[in-house]
């Protein structure tokens, strides 16, 4: 009972309706399970609420890195479980996925953090990240997420959509480049194998 009176007095004090805090967590997760939009444009909204106090910003920031972090590990679960069985079951170009998926888990065993911090929830899910490693990259990528766009429209209002937007810009070229470089050193590896090959079938 203590802590039940604790809870109501709690929400009794906040701006705003609990179910606005509860929208932008659901807002948040299923951005972070990797349905595109709602979690920013909501989180800025949100910012934007709090500093004309019909939201506060504490349980605006704790609501969206909770959401983020959940739908991180959902969206993990999602392709760990479904998609991995999914390229890798029986069908149509089934060595094709094969291949394709090897490479994926070659490039999370080699540069794990990075991969998980640029790609979706799911593609971390499919290429086996390791449970230990996504949780700790996630649940920090979900509080400087939500911490950095909520205080950004609490501080800034909606002039902060800008920079979401050349942050995802910027976070497209490197995602880009490290493909790009994963590309190249796969090549790199394949070239060096045919040499090392090349004098053996010459005897």
């Amino acid at each position: 009972m203590p802590i039940i009176a604790l809870l109501h007095l709690h929400f009794h004090h906040l701006h705003g309706a609990p179910i606005d805090y509860v929208g932008l967590a659901l807002a948040a997760a299923a951005s972070w399970i990797g349905v595109p939009g709602p979690g920013e444009p909501v989180l800025i909204a949100a910012g934007v609420f709090a500093a004309r106090h019909k939201l506060d910003i504490t349980p605006v920031i704790a609501a969206a890195a909770v959401g983020a972090a959940s739908g991180g590990v959902l969206g993990w679960l999602i392709g760990l479980k479904a998609g991995h069985a999914l390229l890798t079951g029986p069908g149509p170009f089934r060595r094709w996925r094969l291949a394709a998926v090897s490479r994926g888990e070659e490039v999370f065993r080699r540069h794990e953090v990075l991969a998980i911090v640029l790609t979706p929830s799911w593609i971390a899910g499919i290429n086996r990240a390791r449970p230990i490693m996504y949780l700790l990259v996630n649940t920090a990528s979900a509080l400087l997420w939500a911490g950095g766009i909520g205080l950004g429209a609490y501080y800034l209002g909606p002039s902060v959509i800008d920079f979401v937007d050349d942050l995802g810009l910027v976070t497209g070229i490197a995602l880009g480049v490290f493909l790009a470089v994963v590309a190249g050193a796969e090549i790199s590896r394949r070239t060096r194998r045919r040499r090392h090959q090349q004098p053996a079938a010459d005897l």
